[in-house]
């Protein structure tokens, strides 16, 4: 069977992360079931010939463009997958990739956005610390790795306000796990003056800063994987697919919306001096 890659999209709340582990649901887990019931994977399989993604996601992260490939069958399009993933994980485009194609080794970058809530966050200062961030650097003070090689180059680094949210994007050669939601706290503490922009300069220098001066990963709920980024390699829209997506993320958009009012009306409706 040729080698395909499928771009998949996922709400991360329902799953203990990307990667399989032992026990609890994960999208990975979720992405074999599915084609478990399609007869494309045996029931004794461990994974599909060829496989591999993109990256890995913790618990509570969303998916826009993470990617997987394996050996398919020709008629596996998005929208044959979709009739066997739950709504929580759409495949929405795909690409017929070469024989021996890797979907991590072969990734020339990942993009990743994070989705802050700093309604008092200072635009400025905080694409001050962007700036700083953009290039290559050791980053070990900004990860959960302490070991091996832990020095990468973010190609891209923006911040930009939208209404009460600062969104930061990034993207680069790799990321170390925990790099992203530490580099968000960072710039959430530059950009509400809780440190200096000097701090920047100093957490890119391993060893400078004490323990309790590093800063810790920002909560998981707001990254989101947007892409991996593979030079010769055309994803094709699945007209179905992308449809699904919209469709079902618009409706848990407007769910949400309507509880985070409601939230408001009794965090405001409150009695007390």
């Amino acid at each position: 069977m040729p080698r395909r890659a499928f771009r998949v999209a996922y709400d991360g709340r329902p799953f203990h992360g990307f990667q399989r582990q032992p026990s609890v649901p994960t999208v990975e887990d979720t992405l074999f079931d599915a084609l478990r019931d399609l007869g494309v994977l045996a029931d004794d399989a461990d994974k599909p010939s060829g496989y591999a993604a993109a990256g890995r996601t913790d618990a509570g992260v969303f998916g826009l463009g993470q990617t997987v490939a394996f050996d398919a069958p020709d008629w596996l399009t998005p929208r044959a997958y979709n009739g066997e993933l739950p709504a929580s994980v759409r495949a929405w485009a795909y690409a017929d990739a070469p024989d021996g194609f890797h979907a991590t080794h072969d990734a020339a970058s990942r993009a990743y956005e994070y989705h802050l809530y700093a309604p008092d966050a200072d635009l400025e200062l905080a694409g001050e610390a962007v700036d700083r961030l953009r290039g290559t650097h050791d980053f070990r003070d900004l990860s959960a790795v302490s070991a091996g090689n832990t020095t990468r180059t973010l190609t891209t680094a923006t911040v930009e306000r939208d209404d009460d949210f600062l969104v930061l994007g990034v993207r680069g050669d790799g990321f170390l796990h925990e790099l992203v939601r530490r580099l968000v706290s960072l710039v959430r503490a530059v950009a509400t003056r809780e440190v200096p922009v000097g701090r920047v300069d100093s957490v890119l220098t391993p060893g400078t800063l004490p323990d309790h001066e590093i800063p810790p990963p920002a909560p998981p709920g707001g990254l989101v994987f947007v892409d991996a980024e593979y030079l010769g390699l055309d994803f094709e829209p699945d007209s179905r697919g992308t449809e699904s997506v919209r469709e079902v993320f618009g409706d848990r958009a407007a769910r949400a919306t309507t509880r985070s009012r409601l939230c408001r009306r009794v965090a405001d409706g409150v009695d007390g001096d």
